[in-house]
């Protein structure tokens, strides 16, 4: 499985970047056919109004990829977010190849 974590608009500090990496290496318990696995950590800024930190997960799977994005105050609680709703989506499709 190959990871990529990217950053837009920052620098992500060490803290950050283990967290992410620690979650993503849990992945493979949903599925066992990934690939490839890529992170997008962005801040977005909506007219005058403080920073939106986005996570943006894509997860390729043969024949079939999975993507999720998700919004929240700090980063943590974002990928959090996207991460449980990909583990779904990754629990989901391989249900699907069992039948």
């Amino acid at each position: 499985m190959n990871i990529s974590i990217q950053t837009v608009h920052f620098d992500a500090d060490k803290k950050l970047l283990e967290f992410v990496q620690k979650k993503l290496d849990k992945l493979e318990t949903f599925h066992d056919r990934i690939t490839k696995v890529e992170v997008y950590l962005k801040l977005e800024s909506m007219a005058h109004v403080i920073k939106e930190k986005v996570v943006e997960i894509k997860i390729h799977i043969p024949k079939q990829d999975c993507f999720v994005k998700s919004s929240a105050s700090t980063f943590q609680t974002a990928f959090d977010e996207a991460f449980s709703s990909i583990t779904n989506q990754l629990i989901k499709k391989k249900e699907k190849l069992a039948f």
